[in-house]
């Protein structure tokens, strides 16, 4: 704790997302900082397809605080017995292999699936209410001698110490950092994915599809586009849907309607979600992602989740690799306990170091997963042994990495540059004496 006599450091955080809301509550636990969440939308809203977080994902959150897994654990819906381990199953659902396992990706005991929105709410209650203000929109970002004045859409303002952009794939956050007219700053999407989706109840759900995959998390897969369902809401709704590679976009944006007829190759299990899913396609979007950013900060101003490196969501990893961020920033603001901009420049030069190279590797890998699943990567989806190979390395590279070794990893860089600043000002003041 820092000492009385001493400031306390000042952090917005802009975006009351997963990210930001996970980061916010290591930070209430941190006397020294004084940390205040910004969230543009005036309320949640249930958005996405769900998540059945990984390993890394949890542990992530296990090093913020027992407190942050915990809120996960109560508002999931476990994939079966508790002690069962569970994973989501990858399937090939078209060619001569259908019905072929080739993948268990995420495979944990007493695995869990979960709501976005419901996620949000058990971290929320992590926040002090007082500590975030809904309906703020970030306009513009200046940086000056007394800090980082964050102007807001609504005419307001506040100067702090430095800010943390968690403001989603289309980050203002992010234009800052890299300019606007960066080649990397605007989402990209392009393999051309548009992502069918439908919400329903888990009773509907069972009067049309295999009841087996209303409680599991399958990934069907085929050239016309991958099927997968997902649990939500402790199990009383189906988010269901078939992404698809490649859509014939219009001039003016719209994607064409799903067209069941184009999958009667595919396993009778694909085939009924397909037709389900084309009964009501309202929860659809077009897919993006972020090519690589060369740096996750500027001065005192940094990114984190999708901000940084929004991902198509194929590799199951987004929300795992915004948690990451946050551990690896939670565990940097222990021992950042004074406002100076060398010193809060040093941490965010840290966490991009540690931070960036793994974080843009899930990037790519989810837009590697993409193409196998549409059966467009070297003729993979002919070989179904060299695909479980592939989905076994790149499983290992997310799930089990060793994130309190990256937290330490990042954590010595802070150390070593602040150091270095001020054994290089000593030498400084030492010459000045001469000098003098």
């Amino acid at each position: 704790m820092a000492p009385d006599s001493q400031p306390k450091i000042s952090v917005a955080i802009i975006g009351g997302g997963i990210a930001g809301l996970a980061l916010g509550a290591g930070l209430k636990k941190k006397a020294h900082v004084d940390f205040h969440i910004y969230e543009s939308i005036p309320a949640y809203k249930d958005v996405g397809a769900g998540l059945a977080l990984h390993m890394n994902a949890i542990k992530a959150m296990a090093l913020i605080g027992p407190e942050v897994r915990q809120a996960y654990f109560d508002k999931a819906l476990e994939m079966g017995e508790e002690d069962q381990v569970m994973s989501t199953e990858v399937i090939l659902a078209q060619g001569p292999h259908q019905g072929e396992l080739v993948a268990e990706l995420g495979k944990a005991k007493g695995r869990k699936t979960v709501a976005r929105s419901d996620l949000l709410d058990g971290l929320l209650e992590l926040v002090p209410k007082e500590r975030i203000t809904f309906g703020k929109r970030l306009e513009s970002i200046e940086e000056s001698e007394d800090g980082v004045r964050i102007k807001f859409k609504d005419g307001s303002d506040v100067t702090v110490d430095c800010m943390i952009g968690a403001d989603g794939i289309h980050s203002a956050t992010r234009s800052y950092i890299l300019g606007p007219d960066h080649p990397a700053t605007a989402p990209k999407n392009h393999d051309g994915w548009q992502i069918y989706r439908t919400m329903v109840s888990a009773d509907y759900a069972r009067q049309h599809i295999n009841p087996k995959w209303t409680q599991t998390v399958p990934i069907l897969l085929g050239p016309r586009g991958h099927v997968n369902c997902i649990p939500l809401n402790k199990g009383t709704r189906l988010s269901a849907g078939v992404a698809v590679r490649g859509a014939k976009f219009t001039a003016s944006g719209e994607a064409p309607p799903l067209d069941p007829e184009l999958y009667k190759d595919y396993s009778e299990d694909a085939q009924r979600i397909v037709r389900m899913v084309a009964r009501d396609t309202s929860a659809s979007w077009e897919g993006a992602d972020h090519d690589h950013a060369p740096t996750y900060y500027r001065g005192r101003v940094a990114m984190m989740g999708d901000a940084a490196h929004a991902s198509m969501p194929f590799a199951g990893n987004g929300a795992a690799q915004a948690l990451e961020d946050a551990a690896v920033l939670d565990h940097l603001f222990s021992r950042l306990t004074t406002p100076s901009a060398a010193h809060i420049e040093a941490a965010f030069a840290a966490y991009d170091t540690t931070r960036r190279p793994r974080s843009q590797a899930v990037v790519d890998l989810a837009r590697k997963f993409g193409r196998v699943y549409a059966y467009a990567e070297e003729g993979m989806h002919e070989d179904p042994a060299r695909m479980k190979q592939f989905f076994g390395g790149a499983a290992a590279f997310t799930n089990n990495a060793d994130l309190g070794r990256q937290n330490e990893d990042a954590m010595k860089l802070f150390e070593a540059a602040v150091q270095s600043g001020e054994e290089g000002a000593s030498v400084q003041a030492e010459d000045a004496v001469e000098i003098v």
